[in-house]
């Protein structure tokens, strides 16, 4: 990785070139390969497979997973309206010193190494797409680091596949191919690099640049930058779980979302051995952190000043990366035009210094790890910290509702506290979810906070 100093960080993000998240290897030798690098025509229904990928999901509750494998073959494959069963490939994974099956799906032929999520998948071309069940207990890309995944999964076609007419398309073969590499989409198109402020401490980042930018970056466009503070789990020195972990930045570099709201998103890992020297013992609120941090935002914004909108950032964060934005926003209350702040917790003092800031934020009732009133470290939750930014004079638009709602219904409720807050010209806004509402752990609020489009919307639409 680049060691960017704080004289020239990011001074080269304009050319720079984005490179795979996972690095990937030649691709393995098949037992045809011979025949292909002789340029002998394939015999029927055995095209050359010329090398499997690994692709890859980033989910709000299941994390990073392993969704499906890619078969790159030498020519076309048109199916010709033949559904290929599961059953005719067989795929096996290897981690951590295991090796179990992994169930196939569906299988379809398609023109790029992608799910295709429609019900009738696919169309001819040099892919063969397995998906893979996510909910398989070895579907996880990563534990707390990400696992070795290249060459990890091998994939054998165990049955012959033809067209409704007779005509071989695909035939079963004797030896087994295994992946040369890893593909995890929108986070692959992160860059990395790292930050070195003037006492040596260092962050690590991952940076989304928006294509209107690489296009053209001289040109005076104007974008907003995000900046997403993850949770205490994703310390690490791996600059690669603040994106992988939870949908915090990925979210907002998806193609969809920056079609609406292209956007720069700064993503830094706080690294190991881990600083704890905050006031409440949290990392985000560590002296040595929160000063790099402001270093790298500030340097990354003086350094793009003809690209980066500054009356447009805005800070979002979970668990400690929302204890870190309330210390943040009161340390800077100029800098950020809004945030996102997810079961955090914080000090009730610094609530009179933020009132003017717009806040959505959000939290279990209960949430076992940051109590929604009492928070963490003697310093209170996200209940407490919104009746003292009420005192403080910033009316709060509260509303409640379960966790788990399909996101139609819970983008409805959203859009309706949002008309509420409106009406009663208030920009802090703070939403409840009852207990038992929030899948797989209560502590998990953040699940369809960066999944729901009113939210983000709102978001975008705030100016400092």
């Amino acid at each position: 990785m680049r060691r960017i100093t704080r004289r020239t960080v990011l001074a080269g993000t304009a050319g720079a070139v984005v490179t795979p998240a996972v690095s990937s290897a030649p691709a393995a030798a098949d037992d045809t390969a011979t025949v292909t690098a002789e340029g002998r025509r394939p015999a029927p229904g055995r095209p050359e497979v010329l090398r499997a990928d690994l692709v890859t999901r980033v989910t709000p509750r299941n994390n990073w997973l392993v969704t499906a494998v890619a078969l790159q073959y030498a020519h076309r494959i048109d199916l010709g309206g033949t559904v290929i069963p599961p059953s005719a490939f067989q795929v096996t994974a290897t981690v951590g010193g295991r090796t179990a099956a992994r169930t196939v799906l569906r299988v379809y032929s398609h023109t790029t190494a992608d799910v295709d999520h429609r019900s009738r998948p696919g169309r001819p071309g040099d892919r063969l797409i397995l998906e893979l069940d996510p909910n398989d207990p070895n579907a996880r890309a990563a534990a707390t680091d990400p696992l070795p995944l290249d060459r990890a999964y091998s994939v054998r076609q165990v049955a012959d596949v033809h067209t409704p007419q007779g005509e071989p398309v695909l035939r079963a073969r004797p030896f087994a191919i295994r992946n040369d590499g890893v593909i995890t989409p929108v986070v692959d198109d992160f860059a990395a690099g790292s930050f070195t402020d003037s006492t040596g401490f260092e962050l690590d980042f991952r940076l989304y640049r928006p294509a209107g930018f690489l296009r053209n970056p001289r040109a005076r466009t104007r974008y907003p930058l995000v900046v997403t503070l993850h949770g205490g789990g994703e310390v690490a020195d791996n600059n690669m779980t603040q994106l992988t972990s939870n949908r915090i930045a990925v979210t907002f570099a998806e193609p969809e979302r920056q079609r609406r709201h292209p956007a720069f998103v700064l993503s830094p890992q706080i690294p190991l051995p881990r600083p704890m020297d905050g006031p409440d013992g949290t990392d985000w609120t560590d002296a040595r952190v929160q000063a790099a941090l402001i270093g790298l935002v500030d340097t990354f914004v003086s350094e793009h000043s003809r690209n980066v909108d500054t009356a447009r950032l805005y800070a979002v964060g979970l668990s400690s990366g929302g204890r870190g934005i309330y210390s943040l926003l009161a340390k800077r209350p100029d800098m950020f035009a809004a945030a996102l702040p997810t079961a955090g917790w914080g000090e009730t003092a610094a609530m009179e210094k933020i009132t003017h800031i717009p806040i959505w934020a959000d939290h279990s009732v209960d949430d076992p790890v940051v109590p929604y009133r009492e928070g963490r470290f003697g310093r209170p939750g996200t209940w407490t910290l919104m009746n003292a930014l009420e005192t403080a004079g910033a009316p709060v638009t509260r509303g409640e509702w379960a966790n788990d709602l399909p996101k139609a219904e819970f983008e409805a409720r959203s859009r309706a506290l949002l008309r509420q807050a409106r009406a009663t010209r208030s920009h802090v806004l703070f939403t409840s979810y009852p207990p038992g509402t929030t899948p797989v752990n209560p502590h998990l609020a953040w699940a369809q906070t960066y999944e729901n489009d009113v939210v983000i919307d709102w978001l975008f639409d705030q100016t400092r």
